[in-house]
């Protein structure tokens, strides 16, 4: 943004050296370091909300278009949704396989619980 070459910094401080003085240069120049310090520190958080107030604003809008994409599903696909919302009492279980007519079912095998329960066999 600012550009300077060297010749015309080298100029300034010629300048500098002589209305300022070899003797008050060092503390003026660390008077100027720490405005320039601050100037960029106000920058750095000037950008910095900046930014925020701009991810606010795509995350908003972001929100808008979700809310409005959502309700167009759920419009398209109510149908789907009255079915999945039915009571689990409306449905009856399964009924067991039975092997033979009459014969009593097996109760099902709990595979994990069956293996849980397996004797360790010694290394």
């Amino acid at each position: 943004m600012f550009d300077i070459a060297p010749s015309e910094m080298m100029l300034v401080a010629l300048v500098a050296i002589i209305f300022i003085g070899p003797k008050d240069l060092p503390r003026v120049m660390r008077f100027v370091g720490q405005w320039v310090g601050k100037g960029r520190t106000m920058a750095r958080h000037f950008r910095t909300a900046m930014d925020d107030m701009v991810r606010e604003a795509e995350l908003h809008e972001m929100e808008v278009k979700w809310k409005a994409e959502n309700e167009r599903i759920m419009r398209e696909h109510a149908d789907l949704l009255a079915v999945t919302a039915a009571p689990m009492t409306q449905i009856a279980p399964p009924e067991p396989a039975t092997d033979a007519p009459g014969e009593t079912p097996q109760p099902a095998i709990d595979h994990k619980a069956a293996i849980l329960a397996e004797p360790q066999r010694p290394a």
